[in-house]
Formats: C-alpha cells, structure tokens, sequence
C-alpha cells in the first residue's frame, strides 16, 4: 500500500506515549513517516507503554523515544542534539505536536457547595434512602448512563490548597507557551521541513470556566496566542502552526478533572453523534493536515468534535 509519506519525513510529538500524542505517532507512522516521541513516565507503567511502542516499529518505520522531561530547557536541548543525529542529513522534521498535559487542576477559591434536591426528592418519591439512591446513580453514571448525572454525588473538588500564581507559571508554561522553545529549537538546528507543521492542542476550556480549570485554561489560551504568533513569524520559512481543539475526549488527563464523569456525560448528550471525541478522531485531521494540500492552512483554531460546540441540545 503507498503511504503518503516517506521515512525522511519525522514526526516529533511531545507527550507522545498516550492519548492524542499516542493515537497521532501510529496515524502518521501507518503513511510512513519516522516518529521521535518525547515523553514523562514512570518505570511501572511503561509496561504498557512499551507494546504501543512496539507496534509502531511494526509498520516499518523508525521509532526513536525519550523518556525525560519535554518542559526543561536543558532536556530539550539534550533531545534536540540527539534528534539531529538520529534523522540524518536526509531527514527532516514535518510534524511536531505539543500534546503535553501537565497541570496543576486545584480551585482558585473555597468552593461553596450547593445543595443538590434532585436526589432527595426523588428518594422520597420513591421511599428509597437519598444516600443509596445517589450511590447508584453514581455506579449507572461510570457505566454510561448519563442521564442520571443530576441525581449522582457532585463532583469533590480538593479545597486544601488553591491554586496560587507559581501554579500558573508552571501550567502555562509547561501546557502553553513551552511549544516556543521547541519550535525554535528545531528551526536553529535546520531542522524543519521546507513545508512543515507545528500543532497545539486545546479544549472547550479555552472559553468556558470549569471548576479547577483555571490554570489549564490559562494554558490553551496562551497556547492559542503563541501559535497566531507562530504562525506568522515562521510562515515565511514554510512552518504552519495550527490548533486542534478537541471535544471532550476520555484521555488521561480528562480523567484527573474533578467532574470528569459529568463532563463525559453531558458531551455525549449534547454531541450529535452521541459519543465522544476519541484520540484517533484527532489523530485523523492532524494527518489530514499534514498532507500537501493543507499546506495554505495557517494560524487557525480547527475544532475536532462532531459539531459538540454548536450543539444547543440542553442535557
């Protein structure tokens, strides 16, 4: 089968050994093209990080990993010393994707808590304890019963600590603006492609306040900055700079949201395909987006999520 690319060309994803980093390195190496992941992972679970790693080797191509920190200054530039070696003279970067999700997901005030009448209400109609009642919604919830999200518990929210500014310099950075070093990392060592593509990753959070989100909103939105800038002021050298803002996606680090099991149901409610956004789905449009005939695609926000966002179902 012919593959629209060739080993010449890598793809370099930060945060690459799951969710969209994951789902993007084995969409791009099943076209052919050579992938350097850089990723943050303890020893215990790479024992299911190595098989996806291993099935990317499967199709051919070469797989080249870090496993260090993508957010240290130095690390980076150990990586970019190394990639540079490792490519060749031939080889050159077509892809690099920030798919770094390190954040700090705290409150920025106590919470105030509401009192939820929905379940007691319905316990007593129903001559069942509230408590028991809220109990088994919260099971039938992680099931995929979403309707029942207003009846289960309400999301805990740690409150002990909130998050103070050092957290947001750290989130920011390390989600937002360290796309920037990497970006011109690759580009002093000539590195790029003549036509190359440079993607960041947002969420429905870049506009939208969720509890515990402030940090990470602050990210994306930073991210989404960068990337205009990027966009313009390394266009001229044949680099596209692109955001994918995804829909609610059942991913690791959805999953260290508080709430995240409300969120995941009222997304598939409201989404009109039903279901939610996958890795793969995004995987999809950033390989659609790093074909030639993407290549006047520059500086935009490409939302990834079946018509989510537009959606006016209440659910």
């Amino acid at each position: 089968m012919a593959h629209d690319f060739d080993g010449r060309s890598w793809a370099l994803i930060l945060g690459g050994s799951s969710g969209f980093g994951l789902a993007t390195a084995q969409k791009l190496a099943e076209q052919g093209m050579s992938i350097a992941i850089v990723h943050r992972d303890r020893r215990s679970v790479m024992k299911t990080i190595q098989p996806e790693f291993e099935k990317i080797r499967g199709l051919g191509v070469a797989l080249h990993t870090w496993n260090t920190d993508a957010v240290s200054a130095e690390k980076r530039e150990l990586v970019l010393d190394e990639l540079a070696q490792v490519v060749g003279e031939t080889g050159r970067v077509r892809v690099l994707l920030h798919s770094i999700a390190f954040g700090n997901l705290k409150l920025i005030a106590p919470e105030k808590i509401r009192e939820r009448s929905a379940p007691g209400a319905l316990a007593r109609k129903l001559g069942v304890d509230a408590e028991e009642l809220a109990g088994a919604a919260d099971e039938l919830l992680a099931e995929g019963e979403d309707g029942l999200a207003a009846v289960s518990h309400a999301p805990v929210y740690p409150g002990r600590q909130l998050l103070d500014e050092d957290d947001f310099s750290r989130t920011i950075h390390s989600m937002g603006t360290s796309l920037l070093g990497w970006t011109q990392g690759v580009f002093a060592r000539e590195l790029f492609a003549d036509d190359a593509r440079v993607f960041g990753l947002t969420s429905e959070g870049n506009t939208l306040a969720w509890k515990g989100y402030a940090a990470v909103s602050a990210a994306k939105v930073s991210l989404e900055a960068l990337a205009r800038s990027i966009a313009v002021e390394f266009g001229p050298y044949g680099v596209r700079c692109n955001v994918i803002q995804a829909g609610i996606t059942d991913t690791p680090a959805l999953r260290a949201i508080p709430g995240n099991l409300q969120l995941k149901a009222q997304a598939r409610l409201r989404n009109p395909g039903g279901r939610l956004t996958t890795p793969r789905d995004v995987a999809n449009v950033i390989y659609l987006l790093a074909r030639d005939e993407a290549s006047w695609i520059n500086g935009e926000v490409i939302r990834v999520d079946g018509g989510e966002h537009v959606s006016g179902v209440t659910p």
